[in-house]
């Protein structure tokens, strides 16, 4: 069976080829979006704004010129994107619609056995679409308050999204967090709805699954951790058994990376990209900021490993536990970890803000460096459309950053 063993650096030059990030922003436009969530199948979404959504992150770091709009138009004016569950809350391309059927179905088994309160309002529920058109569950009056996954909720809710799991309603549009329905049959294709589930074995659904998950990160471990989250189905017993089988199959290749003793797996149809990152060893480093949710950081523990780098959202965490800040996040430059960083907006939501920032250990500050992260910066500030950036003085002085603030 065919092996590779790569050193540490060169696993990271093939990762952060594969994730779009050596070097950054080498996509562009809508083409760019789309060729960067073919490659990895899904990015994660999540509610939290402070300087953009999780899933507008990741794609700042990685597309040239990435605005908000773009996104939205991909998801809800073209529909060539769609809101779903994949790696939890996720966005994937509408063409992967087919392969998520068993989760819809699972879905409808569940409402079928249920809540007879949240069945008996569903003919009411179509019927509230069909004649206002898209709605949010403060839309609807049904008030009455059920058991939910995430806890007692209101009926309105539970009944969308029971809908919405089922494949029955898609995301017409999101105002903040809050999410508007419309029927699905309204904005996909016939032939799209009705394909069947490409894969028709459980085995076949697992292996897909898994040889996704590999793909989302480029490298990855069977090890047990938040990279495996949200494969109904698939424990560590199915992983090892689709590896086996997928190994079989030649669709995945075992690497052995210096230092680091489980055994690791990347798609063998990536390993082009991989032959290609190190032909270009001598790329010059430029700087990203990462997105918190950030494919590149789905497993901590693989990322301590070759980066050096321990990474953990803090946002959940009590103030006095937090080891850093609220929503914090990662600087990259070149092929390492730079620094980390905590954002905000001001009062009238133009300027960014730092609130505070973090020298990784070691790290030494270059005239190369100081460069890459003044245009890492510049081109932050545009992704926001912010016109301007306000360091407090105590953390400038702190953190010699003074540089980093335009005159």
């Amino acid at each position: 069976m065919r092996r590779l063993t790569l050193t540490k650096s060169q696993a990271r030059q093939f990762i952060l080829a594969h994730q779009g990030l050596w070097p950054p922003r080498c996509l562009a436009g809508k083409d760019g979006v789309l060729e960067h969530i073919d490659r990895v199948g899904c990015i994660q979404f999540d509610p939290l704004d402070i300087v953009g959504h999780n899933s507008e992150l990741v794609l700042q770091a990685r597309v040239l010129g990435f605005r908000r709009a773009i996104l939205q138009e991909l998801l809800y004016d073209e529909r060539q994107l769609i809101d779903g569950y994949d790696k939890m809350m996720s966005i994937y391309s509408v063409q992967d619609w087919p392969y998520f059927g068993r989760d819809r179905e699972s879905a409808a088994r569940d409402l079928a056995n249920g809540a007879e309160a949240i069945r008996s309002i569903l003919p009411r529920v179509r019927k509230d679409i069909m004649e206002r058109g898209p709605v949010s569950s403060i839309d609807l009056d049904y008030d009455e308050r059920v058991r939910w996954p995430w806890g007692p909720a209101r009926l309105a809710r539970a009944a969308l999204e029971s809908m919405y799991f089922c494949g029955e309603l898609v995301i017409h549009h999101r105002v903040h967090t809050r999410r508007v329905y419309d029927l699905a049959i309204h904005h996909l294709p016939q032939d799209l709805l009705s394909a069947p589930d490409p894969n028709v074995s459980d085995e076949e659904y697992h292996d897909w699954r898994v040889l996704r998950r590999i793909g989302g990160i480029g490298l990855l471990w069977e090890r047990s951790g938040d990279a495996w989250l949200g494969i109904p189905g698939v424990r560590s017993r199915e992983r090892r058994e689709s590896l086996k089988r997928l190994l079989a199959q030649g669709k995945v290749t075992e690497v052995s990376v210096e230092g680091i003793a489980p055994t690791l797996y990347m798609r063998t149809s990536d390993e082009d990209t991989l032959h290609s990152a190190l032909r270009h060893e001598g790329v010059a480093p430029r700087a990203a900021i990462l997105a918190p949710l950030d494919n590149l950081l789905w497993d901590r523990r693989l990322v301590t490993e070759l980066f050096d780098f321990d990474y953990r959202w803090e946002v959940y965490k009590p103030a006095p536990q937090r080891d850093y800040g609220y929503y914090v996040l990662p600087i990259l430059y070149g092929d390492r970890f730079a620094a980390r960083f905590e954002p905000a907006r001001d009062s009238a939501g133009r300027a960014l803000v730092i609130r505070n920032w973090w020298w990784e250990p070691e790290i030494t500050l270059s005239d190369d460096m100081r460069i890459a992260l003044i245009d890492c910066f510049r081109e932050f500030l545009a992704y926001l459309e912010s016109d301007s950036l306000t360091i407090d003085s105590q953390v400038a002085e702190r953190s010699n950053l003074g540089w980093l603030q335009p005159n």
